[in-house]
């Protein structure tokens, strides 16, 4: 498929018709025998459309200034300002931000039992929290992925969120 070039609207397409058709494809100010290589039909559409493809570059950028200038003026202040949490953005925030988040589940080396790593919200402390038969139902398999690929069945996955909520609630009680 050819595409046109973003100069070439019709108006300036019939512009270079009328013009090739009145020049007759030599000068375009009509001098018998011209001289003067700028005025060759060739040479000047090449300067014209030079000068379209200027004033489309000039037009888009005005457009894209004019945008900007909207978008940006209006006088909203978002949080935080200048990197610092205004007190109404800190409070929202951390309401919106949850407790504990679910690194991953592992197999503990001393009692081979399940356990799942936790890392308390805006804090560097991580917690180990037993599941003890939280994972009994599932096959051997299955526990398997669960702990390489975090693949847990839904109900399963509501249980260990129960009792990691337990835990992160017991910690941050003590």
């Amino acid at each position: 498929m050819i595409t046109q070039p973003k100069w070439a609207t019709p108006t300036r397409q019939t512009h270079l018709v009328t013009l090739f058709m009145r020049s007759r494809g030599f000068c375009v100010f009509g001098h018998p025998k011209c001289t003067i290589p700028e005025h060759h039909y060739e040479i000047y559409i090449d300067d014209l459309i030079a000068d379209w493809k200027a004033e489309d570059r000039a037009q888009s950028q005005a457009e894209w200034k004019a945008e900007y200038e909207a978008r940006h003026s209006t006088n909203e202040r978002r949080f935080p300002l200048h990197g610092r949490f205004s007190a109404i953005g800190k409070d929202i925030y951390y309401d919106n931000q949850p407790e504990y988040y679910l690194e991953g589940l592992g197999i503990s080396g001393l009692t081979f039992k399940p356990f799942a790593k936790l890392r308390l919200a805006s804090n560097y402390i991580r917690l180990h929290v037993e599941l003890d038969d939280r994972l009994r139902p599932m096959s051997k398999s299955q526990k398997r992925k669960a702990v390489r690929y975090g693949k847990i069945p839904n109900d399963i996955q509501d249980k260990i969120s129960v009792r990691c909520w337990q835990a992160v609630k017991h910690y941050l009680n003590h």
